[in-house]
């Protein structure tokens, strides 16, 4: 009976290490803002999103119709684009690592081709409330779904997500409950367990993973326009990855190729700003 209950125990410390070694690969936040799009000469409006259990997210507004919207050109200087006719708003759904500062740079080229941004912080993340897990940060995309909505006047025809990375995952979940107008995955993975098998292989990880964040299973149900973008060098998921997940996908979709690295590539990628625009300007009514 003894040999039992140290096998009990020793196997429930090994399934806490296990669920503990999940939560902290998976979710990276930090709490300190580094930028804000006042850096780059950006008007913002901070605001506050409700979630449906009652967390209060911290998100940034950048409106691309601001009447003294003006870029700064602060190194990495951005390439020419001409704006868009027409002002879509884009929901920006971050990665698993820092928090909505992080991602000044690419909210530029949002606003530089005429594109209005949302971007929020999930629970846990930056100034909002909460610890993240998969569900929460599903609830987390259907509160600031609702906020973009109001903003777009309850036109989802000009609504757009964007995700990257792990925020694919909760942007495609989204999209599936409140779709909008287009959905944009950059980066994309398979699934959390598909993830797990390829960085800890000596590990059940498909067997044991909590957040499954499962895009593979989704894609087939998605009903709106697709664009993937995924660089063959990225260095954290895998080109393959998101090539599966795009195949997978219903028809009314693109890939584009980029180029460089799993976090910083979309600087040095010339396909990375043109093909959001070309994509945001064919499918806004």
């Amino acid at each position: 009976m003894k040999i039992i209950a140290w096998v009990v125990f020793i196997g429930v410390l090994i399934f806490a290490a296990l669920r503990i070694l999940e939560h902290i690969s998976l979710f990276l936040p930090t709490r300190a803002h580094q930028l804000h799009p006042l850096t780059y000469g950006i008007p913002y409006e901070e605001l506050t999103i409700k979630t449906k259990d009652g967390l209060n997210l911290n998100a940034w507004f950048l409106n691309a119709d601001a009447p003294t919207a003006g870029l700064v050109q602060a190194a990495p200087p951005l390439p020419p684009m001409k704006r868009l006719d027409k002002n879509p708003i884009v929901l920006f759904f971050h990665g698993n690592g820092g928090n909505i500062s992080h991602r000044v740079q690419k909210m530029r080229y949002f606003i530089q081709m005429g594109a209005s941004v949302l971007i929020f912080d999930y629970r846990g993340y930056g100034k909002s409330e909460g610890r993240p897990g998969e569900l929460g940060t599903y609830r987390d995309g259907k509160a600031a779904a609702a906020e973009v909505l109001l903003r777009a006047g309850g036109a989802s025809d000009r609504v757009f997500y964007y995700g990257e990375s792990l925020g694919c995952a909760i942007a495609l979940q989204t999209a599936l409950d409140i779709p909008p107008r287009g959905l944009i995955l950059d980066s994309a993975f398979t699934s959390t367990a598909d993830m797990g098998a390829l960085v800890f292989p000596w590990l059940p990880s498909r067997l044991l993973v909590k957040n499954r964040y499962d895009n593979a299973e989704k894609i087939g149900r998605l009903t709106v326009p697709l664009l993937m973008l995924h660089s063959p060098d990225d260095d954290i998921i895998p080109f393959a990855m998101g090539r599966s997940i795009f195949e997978a996908a219903p028809p009314s979709k693109q890939f584009i190729e980029t180029t460089g690295d799993h976090n910083s590539g979309f600087l040095d990628s010339p396909q990375w700003g043109p093909s959001l625009r070309e994509f945001l300007k064919e499918n806004t009514p």
